[in-house]
């Protein structure tokens, strides 16, 4: 006889099964710390307010000098100056400014070009030279010749422009290209720069490696040296070409011949003319004045466009260790 299984009394009453037991939560292991919630970036309004002050100072001055370039003089004093005026006229002032007196202003700009472009490279690789020996080479007195070029960074360059006059003078280089080119050479700020920088950025095994086969000195600076120095050449180059650049007083004590001026120096003389109403004076003189300084940036700013992925090549070549 054989006998049919029963269902159980939960099934039969319509009640679900007990449900399987779940196993219970992994603790962590002993010693790891618990995860902190992730935290979005870190935000101070004072830090804000005043990267925006320093935001403003810096790009304030040169939105008035694209707003007021494309004004003419009148305009320049009888409309509100961080806005155009009713009647842009900028590319007539450009015009303007390219011809006025035969043209002298493409003149002035390419002087500039040439004082700026031969000093900077000049005391970008002096700076190089004088740095790479005080940082790898020993002699007898090269800290008290250190701590002199250190001291020279204090002295202000407009304390040195009537001696450096005299001397010149003496020389027979005044109202010469050289007159302002020479002491342009010179950048104790470059020379120390560059000592800081050659100290880590060249290696001493790279230097006997390259003795021990037979390399001269020579060879290795300008084959080997000069390639690890890139980045700090490069930012000592820029420095001294945009001081070179800008650079007023010295051109103005120094140079006689309005051939001679650079920009800096031919557009005080036109603002002179401006003013005092001199011979060759126009009505727009101030508006040329203004959009000639313009036109004076728009190099500088190529040039570090330009220049700047040496810096960021630098920068990254050392970031991580093999």
């Amino acid at each position: 006889m054989t006998t049919t299984p029963q269902p159980s009394a939960s099934l039969a009453q319509g009640t679900p099964p007990a449900a399987a037991p779940t196993t219970p939560a992994a603790k962590p292991a002993r010693g790891a710390l618990p995860r902190r919630p992730r935290r979005g970036p870190r935000r101070s309004t004072p830090l804000t307010i005043a990267m925006l002050a320093a935001l403003a100072y810096f790009l304030l001055p040169l939105f008035w000098l694209v707003i007021a370039s494309t004004k003419s003089t009148q305009d320049l004093f009888n409309t509100f100056g961080l806005w155009f005026s009713h009647a842009p006229q900028l590319l007539t002032n450009v015009k303007d400014t390219f011809t006025q007196d035969d043209g002298v202003f493409v003149h002035w700009l390419l002087n500039t070009a040439l004082y700026a472009g031969v000093s900077s490279v000049g005391a970008a690789l002096l700076a190089a030279a004088g740095g790479y020996g005080f940082a790898k080479f020993r002699f007898r007195g090269d800290r008290a010749a250190f701590n002199l070029v250190v001291g020279a960074v204090m002295v202000p360059a407009t304390a040195l422009a009537i001696p450096t006059y005299l001397l010149f003078a003496k020389a027979g280089l005044v109202n010469t290209p050289w007159a302002v080119i020479l002491p342009s050479l010179v950048n104790p700020f470059g020379l120390y720069l560059m000592r800081v920088y050659a100290e880590d950025a060249v290696p001493e095994s790279i230097l006997e490696a390259a003795r021990i086969d037979g390399a001269g000195e020579l060879r290795i600076f300008f084959r080997i040296v000069l390639r690890l120095l890139g980045p700090g050449l490069v930012t000592v180059l820029l420095f001294t070409l945009v001081a070179t650049w800008n650079n007023y007083f010295l051109p103005l004590i120094m140079l006689n011949d309005p051939d001679l001026y650079p920009i800096t120096v031919g557009l005080s003389s036109w603002a002179a003319q401006a003013q005092n109403g001199g011979s060759g004076a126009s009505s727009d003189m101030l508006a040329l004045v203004v959009t000639g300084s313009l036109i004076s940036i728009v190099p500088l700013v190529v040039a570090f466009l330009m220049l700047q992925r040496y810096w960021q090549s630098g920068l990254a070549s050392g970031g991580v260790k093999q």
